[in-house]
């Protein structure tokens, strides 16, 4: 799968009250009518199950140059409270935290969770969409971050 490239997201929601996030380069289309995303998330995440209670996600479909913050939501182990030190944020009316400089963001209400093996797939019907910068996107490719577009 490293000769795939995969556009690359961080997947936000609020869980117990807090804000919190992922990487993920899993994000697909998968239905147009209704709207349908979906997101493959592992098992052993720690984000998993707090994403699982929170019922609903947004995404932050980030753009070339943000090398950085995915790297930052990839890493695992970091609590949620020190996840957003010095983030940039996009300010926004929507509970969940929106990572500012991204080319589009969605809002999604968690539909369905399908079991794949050692991940979850969680579908998410788009509820609103915010168009960003018209520029580059970021994917991943052959283990290292890529600009494209």
């Amino acid at each position: 799968m490293r000769r795939f490239a995969a556009g690359i997201a961080v997947v936000t929601f609020v869980s117990e009250g807090e804000p919190n996030g992922l990487t993920v380069g899993s994000l697909v289309s998968l239905s147009l009518e209704p709207p349908l995303i979906g997101i493959s998330i592992g098992l052993d995440s720690a984000r998993h199950e707090p994403l699982r209670d929170a019922g609903r996600f947004a995404v932050s479909i980030l753009a070339g140059g943000q090398e950085a913050l995915a790297q930052h939501f990839a890493r695992s182990g970091i609590p949620p409270v020190a996840l957003w030190r010095g983030i940039p944020l996009r300010e926004n009316g929507h509970p969940e935290p929106l990572i500012d400089g991204a080319v589009a963001w969605l809002g999604c209400a968690t539909r369905a969770e399908h079991w794949a093996g050692d991940h979850t797939i969680f579908v998410g019907e788009v509820e609103w969409i915010d168009l960003g910068t018209d520029g580059a996107a970021l994917v991943y490719y052959r283990g290292e971050y890529q600009s494209v577009g």
